[in-house]
Order: C-alpha cells, then structure tokens, then sequence
C-alpha cells in the first residue's frame, strides 16, 4: 500500500464526523432478495447484513454518530439495527434509522441521493457535526476512513470523493472523474455512455503513477459512492438547490464550479453488490481459501447481531471449502463451495453446490411439525447454482439447478435472475419438483 495511505487523521477529528449511510431506493436490480427487506438488510455470508459492512468501517474509524437513511421494506433493518448497535452511555454513540416521511414541509418519496439528505436535514443537524461522510449501504470493502479525512484536511477540500480504477465497461454503470495533478476534480460525469464522452475522460498513465496506481486495463477513475463534505457545505448546497436529487447526477458536477472538490485514491478490493448475479458471485468467492474480503480478519472484524446459537451439528457430513453458521444441522450430506446461514438444516442425502443458503429466522419447535414440508433441505435434494432464502421449505428429492441457459422468470415460490434460481423467503417447494 502507498506511504500516503498510512496518513491517518486522528480520532479527536473523528468525533467531529457524522457519517450518513444511504439505504438505497426499491432494490429491483437485487430482486427478490429485496421483496421483503431493504437492500441494506440483505443477509451476507451467512451471518451478516449488507449495512454491517458500512457500519463496521465507521467504528474502526472512530466515527459513532451515524444516521442510515432508507424508505422502503425498512422493518427487518430497523431492527437489526436496533439489537445490533448498542453503544455505552458515555461514548454518546448510536446508529438510527430515519425513514422517508411526512412532514408540514415534505411530503413525497426521497427523489435521489441528495434528495434524501435534504428531506431529513432537520434530523441529520442533530449529528452535530463538523463533516459529513456519506456512504452506501450495499457496498462490500475495508476502508478506515481516516485516510480520506487525512486527504480532505491536507487539501482543504470542501467535498472529497473516493476514488478507483474502473474499466471502460465498468466507467458506464459509474460517476467518472477527470483529475488535475493535484487531485483536484475537474470534470464528474454520471455514468457516461458515448465513446467520444468515454474517450475524454481516460486518465493519463502518469497521473495514475503520481498517485501510486497501477491502470492495469482501468483507465478510467470512478466515484466509489463515498464522499466527505464540510457540513455547512453540504447544508447549504441540498438546502439551495432544491432541484439537484442525486449526488452523481447533479450535486457533484455543479459544485465542481463553486467549490473545492478533491478525489481520494483507494487501493483496495471494493464491490458494488447491486443485482443478484453479483451478489451470488462475490458469495462465491467468499468462499474460496483466500477470498478478496477478509471476514476473518482479527485485526478488523465485521460486527453484527450477536445470538445465543448452539454450534453446528454435522453427522458424517462432507464439508469442502464453504462457510457454515451458527445453529445449522447438516445430516449426511456433501456441502461445497457454498454458504450456509444461521440455522439451516440440512437433510441426509442431500447435495448443495454453488449455493447460498440463507437459513431461518426461528426453529420450527414442535408446534410447527405437523407442517407437510419440514423447514431447511429435504433429504435427498440436488441444489446448485442457487440462493434459498429465508425459512423456505424444500421437499424431498428435489432438483433444483440454476445455469445460464435459463431465462428470467418468476413465479409464487422462485424467481429466476441471471441464471441464479432464487428461491424465495417462506415459499415451499414440494417433493420431487425440478427447477431448471
């Protein structure tokens, strides 16, 4: 890692910080994991949710006064939220959600990005704070935010946006920057499609060196989604431009002809976890022997709900390079390159590869087991390629194989995405049946 990166601000400037972590808005790219829950409440490797990933960065950073904005399906994240982030009363630290809302003055959806900071200004003053960071729910990375805040002081800057390489396929689904020597942004396009556009904002190879990155085929620098703004400066550009909604779209660009606007280089793995098929496929590689994301990290965990959960229980099962969560019971079984969430069961016979398996929210207990189709994996099953989400029942001697030869459909119990069979949250699958 570049010397520069190890320049830290310190703590006493931390706690000057509001950090605001946007939820997103419906979700339909990561559909219909997000039928039921916001896209910060996603469940990740097992255990987690996709907000943990965010929250975790903010208090390694010495940042504890943090806001999570969100509208829809905010009911699972409120209160994971709520059992997850307790802070001891003399830290005055806390996490809250603040939901879209009526008001005497509001009284429609958040419109954008920025558009939800505005309609919840009068709450996010009570952060009271010097500087804001702004964050996204549905990101996956390790990030001491302290480097960047080392970055905005150094430069003066009134915004700082964090920055990576990107490929030009990747430059159109971002907000792209061209830079000056300094790091100073001169131009921010929102996700630019034309060639002639895209030619204009490839980064020359040397500046790229005098940032101590390597292109590497990504010539192009794109907004990461994080940004530090002085407080008053972000007030006063929501509060007098009522007509910029999004950060990328508007807000950044014009500020560009106002205010001091600097770029911050990060040098790590970050991925935008925004549809189903990337969702399945960083899953993925979570499991692998040395994944891009370290969960395990001693120096730096991910913290999240804590349960009272027995530890797994496996009777002559066959385990190969997968992740296993507390409460899960596997009979005979093989399990590989797969995830297996809190309290998943899993019956003899069965096979699951490629496959996350989100698990159950409650054991049935004996109250429950008159129920034609047991809670978990049936025996004798055959899933691969697949996300089985919360509490579904999958009978026995069923099929079920995600391929990219499927095609998109949905139906009461199973959505096909991209290829991944996405059996979805309480459906019930009877025995025998074949997906894909």
């Amino acid at each position: 890692m570049p010397k520069h990166q190890n320049v830290l601000a310190d703590y006493d400037t931390m706690e000057r910080v509001g950090a605001i972590v946007l939820g997103g808005g419906r979700g339909t790219r990561l559909y219909p994991l997000t039928a039921v829950r916001a896209k910060p409440a996603v469940p990740l490797a097992g255990r987690y949710r996709l907000v943990d990933i965010p929250l975790s960065n903010c208090i390694h950073s010495g940042i504890t006064r943090i806001v999570v904005l969100t509208q829809f399906n905010s009911h699972s994240l409120k209160r994971h939220i709520n059992n997850t982030y307790q802070f001891d009363v003399f830290t005055g630290g806390y996490v809250e959600v603040l939901s879209a809302e009526q008001t005497m003055e509001v009284g429609d959806w958040f419109q954008g990005t920025a558009d939800a900071v505005r309609k919840q200004l009068l709450h996010i003053r009570d952060l009271n704070a010097q500087y804001y960071i702004i964050l996204s729910g549905d990101q996956l990375y390790h990030m001491d935010y302290r480097t960047m805040m080392a970055t905005h002081l150094k430069k003066e800057a009134d915004i700082t946006v964090s920055a990576l390489p990107v490929s030009r396929v990747a430059a159109q689904s971002f907000g792209v920057m061209k830079l000056k020597k300094d790091g100073r942004i001169a131009e921010f396009v929102e996700k630019p499609k034309e060639d002639k556009l895209l030619d204009q904002l490839v980064t020359p190879e040397e500046l790229f060196k005098e940032f101590s990155l390597e292109a590497e085929g990504k010539p192009y620098l794109g907004s990461m989604g994080v940004y530090i703004f002085n407080a008053k400066v972000l007030e006063d550009l929501v509060e007098q431009h009522p007509e910029w909604d999004d950060f990328g779209r508007e807000l950044l660009p014009n500020a560009l002809k106002t205010h001091r606007v600097f770029a911050h280089m990060f040098y790590g793995f970050w991925e935008d976890i925004g549809s189903v098929r990337s969702y399945f496929d960083v899953s993925m590689e979570l499991t692998s022997e040395k994944p891009p994301f370290d969960m395990h990290d001693p120096e730096y965990p991910i913290f999240t709900h804590r349960r009272a959960l027995p530890g797994v229980k496996m009777i002559d099962a066959h385990i190969k390079n997968s992740i296993v969560c507390g409460g899960s019971q596997i009979g005979k079984a093989s399990v590989s390159n797969s995830i297996i969430g809190i309290r998943s069961i899993i019956q003899s016979g069965a096979a699951v590869d490629r496959s996350i398996i989100l698990g159950a929210e409650y054991y049935e207990g004996e109250r429950m087991k008159d129920h034609p189709v047991p809670m978990g994996i049936g025996k004798n099953c055959k899933i691969s390629n697949a996300i089985i989400d919360h509490n579904a029942r999958i009978g026995k001697n069923v099929t079920i194989h995600g391929s990219r030869k499927l095609k998109d459909c949905e139906n009461e119990a199973y959505v096909v995405r991209d290829g991944i069979v996405v059996v979805l949250k309480n459906a019930v699958i009877p025995d025998g049946a074949v997906i894909g």
